[in-house]
């Protein structure tokens, strides 16, 4: 994924100063060093990068550490800091409550994925309970009214639009008797491959009709330093409220998108990270940050999990957890919850503390294989043995082989995993706060717990 590379490298920064015997002035200037190749390798702005190493080393150098942290804990907390100041703080999403209803319009050149982005916005905000309508004004790309209606059935939300049309302020009066039932309606214009005289032109006229609420300007993740000048260009013609980065899982390079518009007055809102309709986050600064350091993004790790799991199973399934009660049909429902996640590597940089480990890719789309073989498993078991796996012996091993087209070795394993599960249900059966559970992570880390392995096996 884009910024892979630059979060490999700051991690590794990282654990170079926290290896490190001492920390002196000559650490910290090599701390720096590193930071701005990383950050220059990432085709971040020059100026950017020296203004944020210049405030990490002045903080390193002047700033003593409080007295629960060590100086190495302090340092990588300024760095944290920091960059999260650099790009953009505590600023994420975009409210689109107050008015009904709630205008939204994305605006940007050719091939950036603007209209690939209403649906995903579209979905985003019908998660969220909002009556959503897309609305298609981009007569210049013959496919672009098609491609909405599609994506639009596929996300069962309203399309408005007509496909012969080539007046967009037409379009945009048609419709507009309708959109008063809906809460939020988001309106996908034309592009062009550069921000010429006649898009400008264009843009200025539908934003006059539309008045929208919020402007958005949908930017490619590849579109380098150019980000900054676009941006502002597309801000001073329709008053950009924040930007949206796309294509943010390809192998560009990204840094110079993600910056540049934390400075300008349109701040990242969201990003794109897959090409999956439900691809799309809040870009959170924090959170962003803490992934590229490997500390972990807890808030976008909780809300993957409310996608994939509803509310009453997650309730129902803690209550089992309190108890001490675990059995197939639960860790099959955990499976597919984690499925919905999103792929295990993914995830994985979510988990604070998980982030920072240096597991291969091939291990982790080994173990998601695994976990496709085990789905298959229990999909060719009776309901008997998922509620009670210790009657899965003998002839009952080999017909569930047989008929998931697994081997024997894969369901033992697989009954292996649930005995490790039920193990961990136990431990946290007593378990009556956040810290209780906190306790027995550390417990088990330390191979505290009888039958808990001392580290995480994949």
């Amino acid at each position: 994924m884009v910024l892979d590379r630059l979060g490999d490298s700051l991690k590794a920064t990282l654990r170079k100063l926290t290896g490190a015997a001492a920390v002196d002035e000559k650490v910290i200037n090599e701390l720096v060093k590193d930071i701005q190749r990383s950050l220059l390798q990432a085709d971040v702005n020059v100026k950017l990068v020296l203004d944020v190493t210049k405030r990490i080393k002045e903080r390193a150098l002047t700033e003593r550490a409080p007295s629960i942290l060590q100086k190495k804990e302090f340092i990588v907390n300024i760095v944290y800091e920091e960059l999260v100041r650099f790009l953009g703080g505590d600023k994420a999403g975009l409210s689109v409550e107050g008015k009904k209803p709630f205008k939204l319009m994305l605006v940007g050149l050719f091939g950036n994925g603007k209209t690939t982005t209403a649906g995903k916005l579209g979905l985003y905000y019908k998660k969220r309970g909002l009556k959503v309508a897309l609305v298609q004004t981009d007569t210049w790309r013959p496919a672009a009214y098609d491609q909405l209606v599609q994506l639009g059935k596929q996300i069962e939300l309203p399309v408005y639009g007509s496909k012969g049309e080539k007046d967009p302020e037409k379009i945009w009066k048609k419709a507009l008797p309708e959109l008063g039932n809906y809460d939020l309606v988001i309106v996908d214009t034309a592009g062009r491959d550069a921000l010429s005289d006649d898009l400008i032109e264009e843009l200025n006229g539908i934003n006059t009709l539309v008045r929208p609420d919020a402007a958005l300007l949908v930017m490619a993740a590849d579109v380098g330093q150019a980000a900054e000048k676009q941006a502002r260009a597309f801000h001073d013609t329709v008053k950009v409220g924040g930007v949206i980065i796309t294509k943010l899982d390809g192998t560009a390079k990204g840094g110079g998108a993600l910056t540049a518009c934390a400075v300008t007055e349109a701040p990242v809102r969201f990003i794109g990270t897959g090409e999956k309709i439900e691809e799309l986050e809040e870009f959170r600064p924090q959170g962003f940050v803490g992934r590229l350091l490997g500390m972990g993004d807890l808030e976008a790790l909780l809300e993957k999990a409310r996608d994939a799991i509803d509310e009453e199973s997650a309730e129902d399934l803690g209550k089992k957890f309190l108890k001490g009660e675990f059995n197939l049909l639960d860790l099959y429902e955990q499976m597919q919850a984690m499925r919905k996640m999103g792929p295990l590597n993914k995830v994985m940089k979510l988990i604070p503390g998980m982030g920072g480990m240096d597991i291969p890719k091939e291990m982790l789309e080994g173990q998601e294989e695994k976990l496709t073989i085990w789905r298959h498993v229990m999909d060719s078991m009776t309901k008997a043995e998922l509620e009670d796996p210790e009657i899965v012996t003998g002839s009952r091993l080999e017909r569930i082989a047989r008929g998931s087209g697994a081997s024997i070795g894969d369901v033992r394993s697989l009954l292996k995993q649930y005995k490790q599960s039920k193990k961990l249900v136990k431990v946290f059966k007593g378990a009556q706060s956040e810290k209780d559970m906190q306790k027995m992570m550390q417990k088990i880390q330390k191979g505290g717990v009888p039958g808990m392995k001392r580290k995480m096996k994949f």
